[in-house]
């Protein structure tokens, strides 16, 4: 898990490297395109059907839409603000998660501990905003909004797959879904919004195009579910809060050379700890 989390927190330096050659919509879209053909591979030689049913269609490209302008939000808000900042902002998504849960799902209702993450990430977030603590720039703020836009969506993906999805497929399908339908959508905005696809192709660009389609996009996603199927997902999930740490050190710090502020050790700490505790069971009452 500790792997996946290092491949994870690395995935927005790849993109902002790529990102001086390539525009991003059009980088998302070729991210997910190449993804989908080695995910339609991989399904057939382990014998998955695409599509068992009609519905599992529909909902297969409602998920693909949400997938894709989670990604188009991402792409085109990291070319606005700090690598680190979109880490922290973007892993708010499973507090949207345990919102909308409460109100779409039957069995996955808020309790104490639930509220509480949502308490320490909402401070996290207004922490990134606070001018005292030396972080919020106003030319950031498009980024930044962009940034909870998809944390927003990624969360939206989830509770929609729960609750349409879930018991009709298997995990490999909605994942092959998600970026299938996600493609049309992200080439189709970047034809839109974007003069210039491709500007140039230097080594570096290349590689990192490779590591978003065939390492995070592929490998990284096909591993994950792998380990839902083999382990139990309270026990994965509880490693989630490493990401965004990870991310902030790897890619921002390391890789890019962002600086750490104060607001945004703040916000990661308080984001990360929410993770904990939303990931958190509550207490079961003892029976007399």
């Amino acid at each position: 898990m500790l792997c996946l989390s290092l491949v994870w927190g690395a995935n927005h330096a790849a993109i902002k490297i790529a990102a001086l050659e390539v525009a991003p919509l059009f980088m998302a879209g070729v991210r997910s395109l190449v993804a989908a053909l080695c995910l339609l591979a991989w399904m057939r030689i382990k014998g998955i059907r695409l599509f068992p049913s009609r519905i599992v269609l529909l909902h297969g490209v409602i998920t693909g839409l949400f997938f894709g302008l989670e990604f188009g939000f991402i792409y085109v808000g990291l070319q606005h603000t700090l690598a680190s900042r979109m880490y922290v902002l973007l892993h708010t998504a499973p507090f949207f998660v345990a919102l909308e849960a409460h109100l779409f799902l039957k069995d996955d209702r808020l309790h104490p501990w639930k509220v509480a993450g949502l308490v320490l990430a909402f401070a996290g977030v207004v922490s990134l905003f606070i001018r005292d603590f030396g972080t919020f720039s106003l030319s950031a703020l498009p980024g930044d909004l962009l940034a909870l836009a998809a944390g927003l969506m990624w969360g939206s993906t989830t509770v929609y797959i729960k609750r349409f999805l879930a018991y009709r497929t298997v995990p490999l399908q909605t994942l092959f879904y998600q970026v299938l339908f996600s493609a049309p959508l992200l080439f189709f905005l970047s034809a839109l919004l974007e003069d210039t696809a491709v500007s140039g192709f230097s080594l570096v660009t290349g590689v990192a195009l490779v590591y978003q389609c065939l390492i995070v996009a592929f490998l990284s996603y096909l591993v994950w579910f792998e380990l839902i199927h083999r382990y139990p997902v309270s026990l994965l999930h509880g490693f989630t809060f490493v990401t965004p740490v990870i991310g902030v050190f790897l890619s921002g710090v390391i890789i890019l050379g962002e600086l750490l502020q104060p607001g945004l050790l703040v916000a990661l700490v308080l984001v990360s700890v929410g993770l904990i505790v939303v990931n958190r069971k509550p207490p079961t009452p003892s029976r007399p």
